[in-house]
């Protein structure tokens, strides 16, 4: 059985709600065209995303909306429903304590609206992590789950959503071109390549192929697929956020942790592909998971005293202390 999915990426506009809107409908009318199912988009996507560091409480509540209650939700819901398709965005919820998320919204066909709190929200010290993994029944006979960016990076939160049954699981990202702690991992992009992309996209596209994009996906992204047997829908932001460059490379993945399509191009683009369920049963992943020793595993749920809350773990220079023994 085939099930044809999307992913975007673009170029979101910070506070512009409108705008990033009239994308997400754009790219809606194109992927229902062409057959899609399941689509998703970028992390905070309608809200914009890295500009939120620099904002105070008001400004951040400004853009804040209740889920589902809220316009964008109440928007993406027909668009839904028009096309018969699943589709996931990224914003920033208010909840009805009155606490703020990093949240990606999923809307169904028929009303149903899931949502997924970020679990390692670092943006903004106003902005709350989430407290629960999400993973739920489609009408095409698989289940999704979600993992916002940052929750991806952690294998546990990957397997967590796999243990829970999820068969795709909606990856949206703002992520490449980041100033890292990591000397290996990723860098800051010139932003005047991103600026020059028209008159000379080869030396953007090879930024987004290279260390900073692709390779850096490569050492992780296809794991978190392969080694848990489900398909991966990798959604990213693109160009110029707040002084850093993400670098798009919008891709699906299947069980198997192959790349089934991408894009490199430094661009507004939606990238589709046919996911073969009769993959699932036989994925690598899946068999590995059948053979697990759940008795071993209690020193998973030990603090090991080296822990940090998200936005520490993202900034700080502390060192990881080891346990003893």
């Amino acid at each position: 059985m085939m099930l044809r999915c999307g992913t975007v990426q673009f170029h979101h506009k910070a506070d512009d709600k409108a705008y990033n809107m009239s994308v997400v409908e754009r790219f809606c009318r194109e992927a229902a065209e062409q057959g899609v199912k399941i689509l998703a988009f970028p992390e905070m996507c309608l809200t914009g995303y890295w500009h939120v560091r620099n904002l105070d409480r008001a400004q951040l509540e400004e853009l804040a909306e209740p889920v589902p209650a809220g316009p964008s939700t109440q928007a993406v819901t027909k668009l839904s429903a028009q096309y018969d398709m699943a589709i996931g965005v990224g914003l920033i919820e208010r909840g009805d304590d009155g606490r703020l998320f990093n949240t990606y919204v999923v809307c169904m066909p028929d009303g149903q609206v899931h949502r997924h709190r970020k679990l390692h929200a670092f943006e903004h010290d106003e902005i709350a992590s989430g407290d629960g993994y999400t993973v739920f029944d489609t009408p095409w006979g698989v289940k999704i789950g979600v993992l916002i960016c940052w929750d991806n990076n952690l294998v546990e939160n990957a397997r967590a959503t796999a243990l829970l049954g999820a068969d795709v699981v909606m990856a949206p990202h703002q992520t490449g071109g980041c100033n890292s702690r990591s000397p290996q991992a990723m860098g800051l992009i010139d932003p005047a390549l991103w600026a020059n992309r028209h008159t000379d996209p080869d030396a953007i596209e090879a930024e987004f192929r290279g260390p900073k994009g692709r390779e850096w996906l490569m050492r992780w992204l296809p794991a978190r697929a392969h080694d848990n047997g489900f398909f991966l829908l990798f959604s990213n932001g693109v160009g110029e956020d707040d002084g850093e460059v993400r670098t798009g490379n919008a891709m699906i993945i299947d069980c198997y942790g192959r790349i089934v399509e991408e894009t490199w191009k430094a661009a507004d683009a939606l990238v589709v592909a046919d996911l073969d369920l009769d993959l699932l049963p036989l994925a690598t992943g899946r068999r590995w998971i059948r053979g697990r020793r759940p008795d071993l595993y209690g020193l998973f749920t030990q603090p090991q005293g080296h822990e940090l809350a998200p936005r520490q773990a993202r900034f700080s220079e502390a060192p990881v202390v080891k346990p003893a023994g």
